[in-house]
């Protein structure tokens, strides 16, 4: 099986980058980070966010399941419920950053994820792909852009779903979202020796698809 690993900050197009690469290359496409924010809603919905021994205690009550749909297209399942348009709020994303901090929850999506890897040719992205999750993985690729970019981005995303925000809040959620994930004590996110440096600055959704399949082209064929 061919397991690629993509890791880099909030917004910096990981998921939909990885996502129309893996379609192009046939590979199914993981996104790690919808596992620890279906943990976050489980959170959200006990009313104990904030408190890492609660947490740790929900978990044996928590099923996440991630189920491929025939175009291949990701749906998260919390308890057996469709939860993959519900974890996409701001809210439960700072949530989830917070969440990825606890051991226990980490512990308890390893065994998942990696699974999957073995199960299937993947694209797996989060922020400790390459480091903790996949560490052997066959290529390993460190998607980045500046936060302007990233906060633009997401801006707009927003402004399309009908949200009101203001991007300089959009902005500030992004360099405190990079903050806590580079600084955290379990798994910080950073590259790796052996990470390809991606730029995605100032590039769009098919230059950057054409980027990442170049690179796990090139790692694969040697």
């Amino acid at each position: 099986m061919v397991n690629v690993a993509i890791d880099g900050p909030a917004g910096a197009g990981k998921s939909t980058v990885a996502r129309g690469a893996a379609k192009e290359l046939g590979y199914i496409y993981v996104d790690t980070g919808a596992l620890y924010r279906a943990v976050a809603l489980a959170a959200q919905r006990q009313n104990i966010l904030g408190s890492e021994e609660k947490i740790a205690d929900m978990l044996s009550a928590v099923t996440v399941r991630l189920k491929f749909d025939e175009n291949g297209e990701q749906r998260v399942y919390l308890n057996g419920e469709d939860v993959s348009l519900l974890i996409r709020t701001p809210e439960i994303s700072m949530a989830a950053s917070s969440v990825s901090q606890i051991p226990a929850v980490r512990e308890f999506l390893l065994e998942l994820q990696r699974s999957i890897a073995r199960e299937n040719n993947v694209i797996m992205d989060g922020r400790d792909i390459g480091t903790v999750v996949l560490p052997n993985a066959d290529v390993k690729i460190f998607l980045y852009a500046s936060p302007e970019c990233r906060a633009e981005r997401r801006y707009k995303e927003l402004l399309e779903k009908g949200q009101n925000v203001k991007y300089e809040d959009v902005l500030k959620d992004v360099n405190d979202r990079d903050y806590q994930d580079s600084h955290r004590k379990i798994a910080p996110l950073k590259p790796t020796d052996e990470s390809v440096m991606a730029d995605t600055t100032g590039k769009d959704l098919p230059e950057s698809i054409k980027m990442i399949v170049s690179v796990i082209k090139e790692k694969i064929n040697g």
